[in-house]
């Protein structure tokens, strides 16, 4: 699909500058990524927490509330799950525009789906979080019960059973979920946004 030749881009009196300077910070994508049941909504929801305390203007998308609603209409085949990962990246991009940081918290198994988001904004504004955790670890978990259906064969095409997961090759973090705390990993992502986003003086 493409964009119609009679469609022309509106250009804004107030950009992303104008929008950081106001919320004195700068703004990014944290794009959480692992296998289900690493720890990516906990630890998403803690940042933004920790975020919030200290004034930052944030947002979290999660995967299963963005699938309730604007991409209700999107499969898990590799085509539907490549398309939500664009959808994604789009509205993130626009969070980033506003001058939010926006954390997403997505299995988004496929690297090029993620490189693809990370090519929608300059090169400060995307950081990667490779949420780590062995496949085992998320099993044991298991806290959607979806590990149990997929081994049943009640799910078909589940990342880590019967659909790979291509981890990250250079992550901006790696936080390994089995090995430290929730407290510790929240405590790890927010340091790193912080240092990224501030407006040097």
């Amino acid at each position: 699909m493409t964009a119609s030749s009679n469609i022309i881009p509106q250009d804004y009196r107030l950009g992303k500058a104008d929008r950081q300077n106001l919320n004195q910070h700068k703004s990014c994508i944290v794009w959480l990524t692992g296998l289900s049941g690493s720890g990516k909504s906990t630890l998403a929801n803690g940042v933004e927490t920790k975020l919030f305390e200290k004034g930052i203007r944030s947002y979290v998308l999660d995967g299963d509330n963005i699938r309730l609603g604007l991409n209700n209409n999107v499969d898990f085949s590799a085509e539907g799950r490549k398309e939500n990962i664009r959808r994604i990246g789009e509205v993130a991009k626009l969070f980033v525009d506003a001058g939010v940081v926006v954390l997403t918290a997505f299995i988004s198994p496929f690297r090029e789906d993620r490189n693809n988001v990370r090519n929608l904004v300059g090169k400060s504004e995307f950081i990667e979080v490779f949420v780590d955790c062995p496949l085992e670890i998320c099993e044991q978990r298991d806290v959607k019960g979806l590990y149990k259906k997929a081994r049943a064969g009640e799910i078909s095409e589940f990342t880590g059973i019967s659909s790979p997961f291509e981890p990250p090759i250079n992550p901006e973090l790696v936080i390994p979920t089995a090995e430290i705390s929730a407290k510790e990993s929240i405590d790890k992502i927010t340091d790193f946004i912080l240092n990224q986003i501030a407006i040097k003086k």
